[in-house]
């Protein structure tokens, strides 16, 4: 009985302790999935952002500070002068955009700033 008791608590001593010894690796758990800006359009891409963050205020309608994103020609100029990637990068000198919200995900700013590298083509 009491070599029974001794396996016993051996065996449970091992299943308390067994399961401290696992090892994670942290890239396997949380891969870095990276930022895809192989395929950058504007249609595809750079107009949704400049939707869904910019054009509540800058667009033709609102038009704050006689800014106007709407519009492939109207973005690009503010893409060509830098401007664009100014704000949007927080860069002194430039006001902080979206006033008032947080700044951009660094994915999104990269897209945005791979499109203007590329010469803000209309596609």
């Amino acid at each position: 009985m009491k070599n029974c008791l001794i396996a016993l608590a051996a065996i449970m001593s091992l299943l308390a302790v067994l399961p401290g010894c696992y090892y994670d690796v942290e890239e396997e758990l949380y891969p870095n999935t990276g930022c895809d800006t192989l395929d950058v359009g504007y249609a595809t891409t750079i107009a949704p952002i400049i939707e869904d963050n910019c054009l509540n205020c800058h667009s033709a309608a609102a038009n704050f500070g006689n800014v106007t994103l709407e519009g492939h020609n109207n973005l690009k100029t503010y893409a060509d002068n830098g401007q664009l990637l100014g704000v949007i990068r927080h860069e002194s000198g430039f006001p902080a955009m979206p006033q008032g919200a947080p700044q951009l995900v660094d994915c999104t700013i990269e897209k945005i700033e791979k499109w203007v590298n590329d010469g803000a083509p209309d596609n």
